[in-house]
């Protein structure tokens, strides 16, 4: 099996890279051999909690489960008002001071106070 990849166009496998493209000599399409990368949408990612709200950053917001914090004996406790988040990228959206520290949240955990 070659590494090359079949013409996206006419999916023939006669294929072949010239410098930083692909080449398909069959119908003359060429594609680049790196794929674009996908726009960053973590600064335009729309960021809900709970009941389907949207999220901005400096809105408070309570906690509806006890969460238990990993690597540590603190959990925090279902009710919790936590003021002046902050949205960030990646799996944990909120990021967040409380008393017991600062922490990093998922939404799906908060709701708009």
């Amino acid at each position: 099996m070659s590494a090359v990849p079949a013409c996206p166009q006419c999916a023939m496998e006669n294929t072949y890279p010239d410098g930083e493209q692909y080449i398909c000599p069959d119908c003359g399409h060429e594609w680049p051999m790196v794929a674009a990368a996908p726009a960053d949408d973590a600064d335009n990612a729309v960021v809900k909690d709970a009941n389907g709200n949207v999220l901005a950053d400096g809105d408070a917001v309570v906690l509806i489960k006890d969460l238990k914090v990993k690597g540590s004996s603190i959990t925090l406790k279902m009710g919790t008002k936590v003021k002046s988040i902050r949205l960030v990228g990646g799996d944990h959206e909120v990021d967040c001071k409380m008393d017991a520290g600062n922490f990093m949240l998922k939404a799906c955990y908060l709701r708009k106070a």
